[in-house]
């Protein structure tokens, strides 16, 4: 029997919120592909088709990728279909890449209403599913289930649902693509101009613990290793730095990076397993902030396939030594581990905020994963079974 110490002086726990429904399509086996589109910009040199996509986009696909693309009819100009990579471009034209159909890798597509009304929506994301399209995921996404759902306006009277076609909840914040929990959409552009702007505030006045926010998230984590602190603060700046796999940079423990500040309470120990059930409040919103700030306090999540101690990725090789093409043309995807992998028990627990549009004060909970519940918390539901 693993060694369970209980932190007391916790906050008792929310009973779970049951979900109001549940929706979601299956995915198709095959996306639609997607269109890349640009407008060519001369800087005085004539430039070739292979010239400009082999330049412009050499994060995408190496030079032999690219001649496939051509070779393979994926790119016109001007609307026309042109085949030969030595096409000379004119200055103003058109070139579309056609990415060709794939079949993206599993993802979850059932989704959890914990709270709705005419302004806005709360799902319960569940781990495995990304939030926004991004890499090999462009269809298998919250915003596309988003989408395809047919939203009701809830109307005051309760006998009566209004069906209209103007409701496109759209995302206001992301979670991890391997992070559960409550993720807040907006059905209206004031309640996405409103709520994005509780979330940016927060984000801009993080080391400023006195300073009042309209919004707030708590999360639940296992993390490595027994914390001998009840309670504690951490304050480390995020930035990026060069990664291969990432384009724009990973975000990393940086002290040139931007202010962060996450709140941290530890709610269960177990020194058998040298791990720990924690509860974090963030102040900001910097992505992977829970991941990092817990990495660089010593305590990476379990699981977690990035981020090691100190906030830093795991030994990594600085350049792909492979410039060889995947079956479309583009790179294989990165041998190192990327921000979008799972393997680790991160889920948004809470969330309090005022309302966008009424002020009133609105709490959902999600329930929680059962390897992130206290041993307290798994009597508690043992008993109302």
């Amino acid at each position: 029997m693993a060694a369970v110490t209980t932190d007391h002086h916790s906050a008792p726990p929310l009973p779970p919120q049951p979900p109001l429904y549940s929706f979601g399509v299956p995915w198709p086996d095959l996306n639609e592909g997607l269109l890349y589109t640009d407008l060519v910009r001369s800087t005085g040199n004539a430039t070739t088709l292979i010239e400009f996509y082999s330049s412009k986009y050499k994060n995408s696909a190496p030079l032999q990728g690219w001649l496939q693309r051509i070779r393979n009819r994926q790119i016109t100009v001007d609307g026309g279909l042109v085949t030969d990579p030595c096409f000379a471009l004119r200055d103003g034209a058109e070139v579309v890449y056609h990415r060709l159909p794939w079949k993206e890798p599993f993802a979850p597509y059932l989704l959890e209403v914990l709270y709705e009304d005419n302004d806005m929506v709360a799902i319960n994301k569940p781990s495995g599913l990304q939030v926004l399209p991004g890499g090999l995921f462009q269809q298998r996404t919250v915003l596309m289930q988003l989408q395809w759902k047919e939203w009701n306006k809830v109307s005051s009277d309760c006998s009566k649902r209004q069906m209209t076609q103007e409701t496109h909840p759209v995302p206001v914040h992301r979670l991890g693509r391997g992070t559960s929990g409550i993720l807040l959409c907006a059905k209206t552009k004031l309640a996405k101009t409103r709520l994005s702007a509780y979330f940016a505030n927060g984000t801009a006045f993080a080391g400023d613990d006195g300073k009042a926010r309209r919004i707030s998230k708590v999360y639940r984590a296992l993390v490595a290793g027994v914390i001998a602190r009840d309670e504690f603060v951490i304050k480390q700046p995020i930035g990026t730095m060069h990664y291969p796999g990432v384009a724009k940079g990973l975000y990393v423990a940086s002290s040139s990076g931007k202010p962060a500040l996450s709140k941290v309470q530890v709610l269960e120990r177990d020194a058998q397993r040298n791990q720990a059930v924690v509860q974090v409040e963030i102040h900001s919103g910097r992505p992977h902030q829970i991941r990092i700030h817990l990495a660089f306090a010593g305590h990476p999540l379990i699981g977690d396939p990035l981020y090691d101690i100190g906030g830093q990725p795991k030994a990594f090789e600085p350049e792909s030594s492979c410039d060889c093409a995947a079956d479309d043309g583009g790179y294989q995807k990165p041998v190192q581990a990327v921000p979008g992998d799972c393997g680790y028990y991160l889920h948004a627990y809470q969330l309090f905020l005022s309302h966008p549009v009424t002020n009133k004060r609105i709490e959902i909970t999600a329930s929680l994963p059962p390897i992130l519940q206290t041993q307290e918390e798994r009597d508690q539901e043992n008993l109302q079974r």
